[in-house]
């Protein structure tokens, strides 16, 4: 039964203020609030207190204290979450934040691995590898302040999962706090290791309901010697996908990204995004942008993204194309992509549907999809775009134009039904990348009943036998 406390009591307060530093224990509601407002604002959160820990031992201690006194705490990255995962419900619920747990432990060029903390964020990470000579391929929008505990309890996936796969397949070992106290310490570097059941694999992806990751061992790969960007205008979604099959013929595992782009979605960064620029002379319906890493060359890469146009151009499929000449270029390409979430807003509401089908399947949604939320509310802009190379497409439905902001989300639940349920009927997830959290939490327990939500929710007993743990979020006890 999910119900909240109405507040933590003054005493309580103090007791746990006491575990860390007084300076990292904050109950001022001016320094408080960043820590309550998630990126979509779907969600207000509520606090009386957020506990900065520096060590893995405070953690630790904040969690026996929670454990003792049935104290529900919300463990928080870098609040760049958009299922309100990060959320607290209460003023009876303590925000933990992982931020000061930010060291690189150790960098094993050899051996291709890093040990990082769980406040680390992404593209400090990134850099650190570039450092090194190798390569960190988990690449998100967020990068610059979502932080590397939080992409594990999210199981993030991002532009590189076509090639290098999502969080949970570069992580080999973790570091987590259990909801008792006691710590995990599974930091292990081996890539082979069958010793019985994964709990690093049920811990990555649960959303901080089963433990609080610390830190964890992630994969590094050799820097490409070669990588080539390119924007290409094209028809339609079928002829993209007929483009992908090409690509990956021709590139094998050297196709690093293959996203997909809507004329509306350019439009709308075109717009909102100061030195954003079309890279391609005429408009066209849809575009891809496509990578090609190389491990031997970057003449090797661009000979490859040439024969995979001349191709394409060949069959009919690619009106247009630009190969990036330089490195603005390159990233213009990719600011092209990385800003179409964020340039929705200024047009004023938006349903967003984070779903996947099977590859094959995209244009076939996409086709449905659009007659059905077009039948259901003349008007609305469809602005579909993502990862075509893995199926998973952000299906965003911007509000008419003129209409009242209020009312069209108000029917976020019937749209949701709309697309879902072509999505379900595909055999697809109506949550590839970005968890279920609070908003797909009752969709979860109706799509995944019987022996599966039982199973689910026995692990979380397991784990957490008195619901402190982020309680509300992923499964409801």
């Amino acid at each position: 039964m999910d119900t909240l406390a109405p507040s933590l009591s003054p005493d309580l307060r103090d007791r746990f203020a006491a575990l860390v530093d007084p300076r990292h224990a904050l109950t001022d509601p001016d320094l408080i609030d960043p820590y309550l407002h998630e990126p979509r604002d779907l969600y207000a959160g509520e606090t009386a207190l957020v506990l900065r820990p520096g060590s893995v031992e405070e953690v630790s201690a904040i969690l026996t204290l929670a454990s003792e006194t049935r104290t529900p705490v919300v463990p928080q990255g870098g609040n760049t979450g958009l299922v309100g995962g990060q959320a607290p419900r209460s003023r009876a619920e303590i925000l933990l934040s992982l931020s000061r747990l930010d060291r690189i432990r150790e960098m094993d060029v050899a051996g291709r691995t890093v040990t990082a903390e769980a406040g680390v964020v992404l593209e400090r990470l990134q850099a650190a590898a570039e450092e090194a000579g190798l390569f960190f391929p988990l690449s998100l929008g967020s990068q610059g302040s979502c932080q590397i505990g939080g992409n594990l309890a999210s199981n993030a996936g991002g532009t590189g999962v076509l090639a290098y796969g999502n969080a949970r397949e570069l992580c080999l070992g973790i570091e987590a706090v259990l909801p008792s106290g006691e710590v995990y310490r599974g930091l292990r570097r081996l890539k082979k290791d069958n010793r019985g059941y994964d709990l690093r694999n049920l811990v990555v992806g649960s959303e901080g309901t089963l433990a609080v990751i610390t830190a964890a061992v992630l994969k590094l790969f050799p820097r490409p010697a070669g990588r080539e960007v390119a924007y290409v205008g094209l028809g339609s979604p079928g002829d993209a996908l007929e483009l992908l099959k090409r690509a990956e013929r021709a590139a094998a595992s050297g196709l690093t990204a293959f996203e997909l782009m809507p004329r509306i979605g350019i439009e709308f960064t075109l717009r909102h995004t100061p030195g954003a620029r079309d890279p391609l002379g005429e408009p066209h319906p849809w575009y891809v942008l496509i990578e090609i890493s190389s491990a031997r060359s970057a003449e090797d890469a661009r000979q490859t993204l040439e024969s995979i146009l001349e191709q394409g151009f060949e069959a009919g499929l690619v009106a247009d194309a630009a190969i990036a000449n330089s490195i603005a270029d390159a990233t213009l390409f990719w600011k092209m992509r990385e800003e179409m979430s964020w340039a929705q807003k200024p047009e004023g509401g938006s349903i967003k549907h984070d779903v996947s089908v099977p590859v094959s399947r995209v244009p076939d949604f996409l086709a449905k999809a659009d007659a059905a939320v077009e039948a259901a509310m003349p008007g609305v802009r469809v602005v579909a775009f993502g990862h075509l190379g893995d199926g998973n497409i952000h299906y965003n439905l911007s509000q008419p134009v003129g209409a009242d902001k209020a009312a069209f989300l108000a029917r976020w639940r019937e749209m949701n039904a709309i697309v879902h349920g072509i999505v379900a009927s595909m055999d697809g997830s109506f949550s590839a990348e970005h968890g279920i959290g609070q908003l797909k939490r009752d969709e979860l327990a109706q799509a995944k009943q019987g022996v599966e939500m039982e199973l689910m929710r026995g692990i979380k007993a397991l784990f957490d036998p008195y619901n402190i743990l982020n309680p509300g979020k992923l499964v409801q006890v």
